[in-house]
């Protein structure tokens, strides 16, 4: 019966996991609230990026990659997580010009 009682907490910690939120991924989801964001904003409220990169034009592209979800199969469970990206184009001054975000 013990063995039983440990499988069951176990994937009721795997239910409680997977109800929470990822505050990347809802925040890639309100363009409202990032403009005229600037680059010092991001950087304090997401830590530093995965990548930086020059832009042609001047200013510079970030990009964020995040585990935003994934699935769990069947026979023994395997997790395969979903790699969020979210790039973020910076014009000349800093300001957030526009962004994309992928797989989430």
């Amino acid at each position: 019966m013990r063995g039983l009682q440990w499988v069951g907490v176990v994937l009721l910690g795997f239910v409680l996991s997977s109800c929470g939120g990822n505050p990347y991924l809802e925040a890639s989801l309100d363009p409202a609230e990032f403009e005229g964001k600037n680059q010092a904003w991001f950087e304090e409220k997401w830590g530093k990026p995965t990548a930086k990169s020059a832009r042609f034009f001047g200013g510079e592209t970030w990009v964020y990659s995040r585990i935003a979800g994934g699935k769990t199969s069947f026979p023994f469970f395997n997790f395969s997580p979903n790699e969020c990206r979210i790039k973020l184009d910076f014009d000349k001054k800093g300001k957030l010009d526009s962004y994309n975000y992928s797989d989430c």
